[in-house]
């Protein structure tokens, strides 16, 4: 009579037929249904528009500007906008593969960036208190919106930096895309409240850290990548929960402006304030307006050792924590045995992706003398087959131009480049290209021969310096100890690659190498990984962004330790230690001893510690 009833004979039919069981699926179901419905209707991305701007369609015509430079306009006047401000300065934006103009924009002044930054405080307080879940759901749209406009996006960044649709698509899309996913599904686990670890003598505490927002932080980011250097930082800021304000480089303002404007688009129409994002760009004289505001709470840069260092130096003004991205000589050891034919495609995409322009980017092929003469015809048949010019068809409805290889970004460093490669070449080095490249349709490209250099001796500056352009480096060795000094033996540090047959002796190697990242039988592949820490060590920087490390960085850790049981014990001071005072020599007992009771070596000595306290606190 006391037992629990479940089932009464009322439950089956005549024929015994259970409709408890059905009904109660059948119910639950449609809980988890309308559940599911509610979750999707929450997380889902919203959609919105953001048009294609019309100097990146095919065919696309303007003005062609002769030797093209960011300050053209001083020396022609039809460049120059209908309203002018007086007193401003500009830049002048242009296709490096054509030279066409694609407008002139005024730099922002130090008043200019300062209201941004403010703006951009403003909109923060509102941010900051948004759920993860909010945070997803805004860069969820962004990943449906790069997604499907991938083609649109890829035709901005060629028409701006003169880059390929195949480097636009790997070096902009590709990375950007895995950015998202990363942080829609593993970011809120690193920004959690995270539990820690207690010790005995604090046993009846518990301690957490809380991963609070910044408030502004900054991005200083370079030209090679607009919209993937840009979009990278903002999408880590805004999941922190801070406002973004990015200053781009003065060569890729024109497509940087449209890039950002689709992020502040997409705030707007999922309901937040677009003014959370901010675009800075100016000039270099200007830039100090953001690395010494009080209210700029941390700052990324990437770019070039002379310009990163007074980044830091600035920043210091406001003791603002600053991540260092400088760029690197990352070699690729070819270990004896290696097949060459196997990895030849790999070497020449780390080489020549970009025209070389890839901090991360193979910049020297140290490879095992029995495979030198090898790896040099393989590469020397493939070189010779590139094609270099502009991607974008001068008429519509065209197809996109056979290219390999793009224009660098200016000419500006064209002398030094050649400079360096024909001082190797009298010291001994085998050159084979070297020079700029004369296209015959595009005169006022800034196209440079896809380059190697055999044999170069190690002290020669294109062994030593960052080259950022397309010049595969040949270097020979005879054992392992020598290639790791090779390797090493630059300024730099920032990635590299291993390759050989057995993979053990591969990562025996990486882990001598003094870098921040290495592939084995791979190239760059660390940085398609978003859960992993991008950066390097010695001159290439400090600090890293990507993965937890680089997403917690643009945090304030707060340490919070509350009581376990606060109903039942919380810390008191024991009467001998109670100011004030009343024996020094009784309270030094008692503190000694608790010191041997919770950390002296062995059970006896602990017990003689205990004994200690406990007479010194009874007396």
């Amino acid at each position: 009579m006391f037992g629990l009833r479940l089932f009464s004979g009322d439950d089956y039919d005549e024929e015994g037929t259970d409709f408890v069981t059905p009904l109660t699926i059948f119910f639950a179901l449609g809980i988890y249904l309308v559940f599911r419905r509610y979750q999707n209707n929450r997380n889902r991305p919203i959609p919105f528009r953001w048009p294609e701007p019309r100097e990146a369609e095919p065919g696309w015509q303007s003005i062609v500007i002769e030797n093209p430079s960011l300050e053209s306009h001083k020396g022609m006047e039809d460049l120059m906008p209908p309203f002018r401000p007086e007193g401003r300065r500009y830049i002048t934006s242009y296709d490096p593969a054509t030279g066409l103009h694609l407008g002139t924009i005024v730099a922002d002044d130090p008043t200019e960036i300062q209201q941004k930054i403010e703006a951009a405080g403003a909109a923060q307080k509102e941010w900051r208190q948004t759920s993860f879940a909010q945070r997803r759901r805004v860069i969820r749209s962004l990943k449906k919106w790069l997604v499907e406009n991938q083609e649109s996006c890829a035709r901005v960044a060629c028409r701006d930096t003169g880059k390929t649709m195949i480097d636009a698509a790997l070096g902009e899309i590709l990375t950007t895309c895995s950015k998202m996913d990363w942080i829609i599904n593993h970011g809120e686990r690193y920004l959690q409240p995270e539990r820690r670890r207690t010790n005995l003598i604090l046993s009846y505490k518990l301690s957490e850290v809380h991963y609070e927002p910044l408030g502004v932080v900054s991005a200083i980011v370079s030209w090679n990548y607009p919209l993937h250097n840009a979009w990278s930082p903002i999408l880590a800021g805004l999941f922190a929960g801070n406002a973004v304000v990015v200053k781009c480089s003065e060569q890729v303002i024109w497509s940087t402006q449209w890039f950002v404007g689709a992020i502040k688009e997409c705030l707007r129409v999922c309901g937040y304030d677009p003014e959370l994002v901010q675009l800075v760009c100016c000039w270099p004289d200007a830039a100090e307006a953001l690395t010494t505001s009080q209210h700029i709470k941390h700052i990324t840069f990437i770019g070039s050792e002379e310009v990163g260092r007074k980044v830091a130096q600035a920043a210091t003004v406001h003791l603002t924590p600053v991540t260092l991205e400088l760029g690197g000589k990352d070699p690729a050891i070819i270990l004896q045995g290696t097949n060459i034919k196997k990895y030849a495609s790999l070497w020449m995409r780390g080489v020549y992706q970009n025209v070389g322009q890839n901090c991360i980017g193979i910049e020297k092929l140290i490879v095992h003398s029995s495979l030198y003469p090898d790896l040099l015809e393989e590469l020397s048949d493939r070189v010779k087959d590139l094609r270099c010019g502009a991607v974008l068809p001068q008429v519509a409805d065209d197809y996109l131009n056979p290219v390999d290889c793009g224009a660098m970004i200016s000419r500006d460093r064209f002398d030094h480049l050649e400079t360096v490669i024909a001082q190797a070449q009298d010291a001994g080095a085998t050159v084979i290209g070297g020079k700029r490249h004369h296209h015959p349709y595009h005169a006022n490209g800034a196209f440079f021969e896809p380059t190697i250099v055999g044999e170069a001796p190690e002290e020669t500056r294109v062994v030593q310096e960052e080259l950022f352009a397309p010049v595969a480096l040949l270097m020979s060795f005879e054992t392992t100890e020598e290639a790791i000094e090779l390797a090493n033996g630059t300024r730099y540090g920032l990635g590299a690659s291993v390759w050989g047959p057995d993979q053990e002796e591969c990562v025996n190697v990486a882990k001598r190498l003094e870098c921040g990242m290495v592939s084995i039988n791979d190239f760059g592949v660390f940085y398609l990984n978003q859960d992993l820490p991008f950066g390097g060590t010695k001159a290439s920087g400090y600090g890293r962004f990507g993965g937890p490390e680089g997403l917690r960085s643009l945090t304030n850790p707060k340490a919070i330790v509350v009581d376990r049981w606060p109903w039942l014990i919380q810390t008191s001071i024991p009467k001998v230690l109670d100011y004030p005072i009343a024996s020094v020599q009784q309270s030094w007992a008692f503190v000694s001893g608790l010191v041997g009771v919770l950390y002296a070596d062995g059970w006896r000595a602990r017990f003689d510690s205990l004994t200690k306290l406990m007479n010194a606190a009874g007396r």
